[in-house]
């Protein structure tokens, strides 16, 4: 019972996280902005979901695969997220330079 209490309070966090990331995406106004919330909310609102599944699963063996799911997602993520940025100051109009002054 406090195990699956535990689970739910951890994936209500989780499903914050992913919430935050979202309405970063939405309000932030450029894209590298929205890149670094949707990268550091989602992999953490993630890591919380998959710490409330291996609580409410109580396994040590699926904790343990969910664990490297995570560290998989935190991966790709991290390496798509620097490829779509690069990508994107390629594409800007000003030559990639952040900022109002010129280098």
């Amino acid at each position: 019972m406090l195990s699956d209490l535990l689970a739910a309070l951890l994936m209500i966090v989780g499903l914050l996280f992913f919430t935050a990331g979202t309405i970063g995406l939405i309000r932030f106004p450029d894209v590298r902005s929205q890149l670094h919330a949707l990268t550091k909310a989602d992999n953490l609102g993630l890591g919380f979901l998959l710490l409330g599944a291996a609580v409410h699963l109580g396994s040590p063996g699926t904790g343990f695969a969910l664990f490297l799911v995570w560290l998989l997602v935190l991966g790709s993520s991290s390496v798509s997220a620097q490829i779509l940025a690069g990508v994107e100051a390629e594409n800007r109009e000003d030559g990639g330079r952040r900022g109002s002054a010129a280098r």
